[in-house]
């Protein structure tokens, strides 16, 4: 044996599988990590992701749209609220006592028609009674009037041929002044039955007059119909102011923020109260012009939650904004001075989330990730 030869060591030795062993567990875990990069590698050749992405929602602002004092905020933020529900109590004294008073007015309005409308159908039935009782009496008059000068040309008549007898002394004096007598009361009638003719033409005359009135009456009806419409007119509108006093939730939501407490004096227009439908949640996201290809509409994608890690949410591409996000600046960047530095633009995209979440899930604000197969 040489002595000056090296030895193997005492562990190589008595353990030779175990080194194998070491060895085969080092290749395989080198394998998987080249396995899980290649696939890594791949996944990110072969997909596009946005991290600049949130959920959002319509948040609504509401307002008053009349000034006064606050009376009641009834909701705090966070609470759910059904439609219909009161959010803010605004104080409608003055305005209940507004549309009080018009429709005492338009009561009174419609009393004075009713009363006009009363008048005219009594007005209507006495002029047609004195109407038709002038013309029986006319006709009466008429038709006596007739026989009244028969009466008085017989009787003038008998009083002559008496005055003649007279003159040969075959008939007697007061034959002569009986004769004389009716013929006198035969005048008299006929003057009667001529006055009683006068008489029903002026009642006719009366009644015609009359029925003139229902002319003045019908003026006055329709006199009432603009003031009827003004009073209608300011009634709704009090109405509405008295309604606008009464904030009420326009849909099942949310509410995130109130601006106001209970004695505050709020003005017209301004913000009261801000709102949202948790069933209305979509996905906001702006997407780099050299990526907007691949987010085409209806294209199919996934979305990751921060707030619910593991948690895969299918989406759909509903729309792209035609405009870069750059457009929408309020201070916009010209360059007129030749300096140029090329930035790539984002342009804005929404994805509707199928099936929607269970309302609550999602709120607005939370980051999200969108993915997408790069892929026209």
């Amino acid at each position: 044996m040489d002595v000056g030869a090296p030895q193997p060591s005492l562990m190589t030795r008595l353990h030779p599988p175990r080194r194998r062993l070491r060895l085969a567990i080092g290749g395989l875990v080198v394998l998987a990590a080249l396995l899980a990069g290649g696939r890594w590698l791949h996944w990110h050749l072969t997909h596009v992701v946005l991290d600049d992405a949130r959920v959002a929602s319509d948040m609504v602002t509401l307002a008053s749209r009349v000034p006064g004092w606050v009376q009641r905020v009834p909701v705090t933020a966070g609470d759910r609220v059904s439609q219909g529900a009161l959010l803010v109590q605004v104080d409608a004294r003055e305005a209940a006592l507004a549309v009080e008073e018009l429709e005492a007015r338009l009561a009174s309005l419609a009393a004075r028609r009713a009363e006009l409308e009363a008048r005219r159908a009594m007005v209507e039935m006495q002029s047609a009674s004195q109407q038709a009782s002038a013309t029986a009496r006319l006709d009466a008059a008429r038709a006596t009037l007739p026989a009244a000068q028969a009466e008085a040309s017989f009787a003038e008549a008998e009083r002559n041929r008496a005055e003649r007898l007279i003159a040969t002394g075959s008939g007697t004096a007061q034959r002569v002044e009986q004769l004389r007598a009716q013929a006198d009361m035969a005048r008299q009638r006929v003057i009667s039955a001529a006055a009683e003719i006068r008489n029903a033409e002026a009642g006719l005359a009366a009644a015609a007059a009359a029925r003139e009135e229902l002319v003045v009456i019908a003026r006055q009806l329709d006199g009432l119909v603009p003031q009827a419409r003004e009073l209608q007119a300011a009634r709704d509108r009090a109405a509405i102011d008295l309604a606008d006093r009464t904030i009420r939730m326009p849909f099942d939501g949310v509410v995130d923020r109130i601006f106001v407490d209970p004695g505050e004096y709020v003005l017209a227009g301004q913000r009261i109260i801000l709102v949202h439908s948790p069933s209305e949640i979509r996905v906001e996201a702006n997407v780099r012009e050299t990526e907007v290809r691949f987010f085409s509409p209806g294209k199919p994608v996934r979305v990751t939650v921060d707030a619910w890690p593991g948690r895969v949410f299918p989406g759909v591409v509903d729309r792209v904004v035609e405009a870069a996000t750059s457009e929408f600046a309020l201070l916009p960047s010209p360059n007129p001075s030749g300096n140029f530095t090329r930035i790539t633009q984002r342009l804005p995209i929404r994805v509707r989330l199928d099936p929607a979440p269970p309302p609550g899930l999602l709120r607005p604000g939370m980051l999200v990730r969108v993915e997408a197969e790069a892929r026209e």
